[in-house]
């Protein structure tokens, strides 16, 4: 199944939390499970294993960011999946009491309306009290790999 899914190209976020507003007390996590929801209400879900820690913290504060990650912010992936520790890459934006990741292409501040257990992850549905972006080149996940897109604009784009 995992290879089988590996296909499905997903961009690459950067979930977090915090218990205060001290930089010490964020916990964050790589995920490329994530989606939307909802535009009204404007609602976001996160899908956590409920052995990682991450899913405690959401459920005991009932917030999350995500910030979605440009291309050059590989570094950062790594670094919250726990491959490669780069904790001087880290810099937080704070949004909404949430903390966010500097140099993101998007941020969403949420709070958590509903959670539900499936299976060996617990979907973490979230109503987006804020929510910010720039343009940029997104990081893309792939067969088990990073990749950027080539951002093109041709005459008759539809704009999506």
């Amino acid at each position: 199944m995992r290879k089988a899914l590996s296909r499905f190209a997903s961009g690459v976020t950067i979930v977090t939390t915090a218990e205060s507003s001290h930089k010490d007390s964020v916990h964050g996590m790589t995920a490329n499970a994530f989606t939307s929801v909802s535009l009204d209400p404007p609602l976001v879900l996160v899908s956590i294993a409920n052995r990682a820690r991450m899913n405690t913290k959401i459920s005991e504060t009932k917030r999350y960011g995500v910030s979605i990650l440009a291309s050059d912010q590989e570094p950062l992936s790594l670094h919250f999946a726990g491959a490669a520790s780069q904790p001087d890459l880290v810099k937080f934006v704070w949004r909404q009491g949430v903390p966010l990741l500097e140099g993101a292409l998007v941020h969403l501040s949420c709070t958590v309306t509903n959670s539900h257990l499936a299976g060996d992850h617990t979907l973490h549905i979230g109503q987006v009290e804020e929510l910010w972006y720039d343009d940029g080149r997104p990081l893309v996940f792939y067969t088990g790999s990073f990749r950027a897109l080539e951002l093109q604009r041709t005459e008759g784009d539809l704009g999506f």
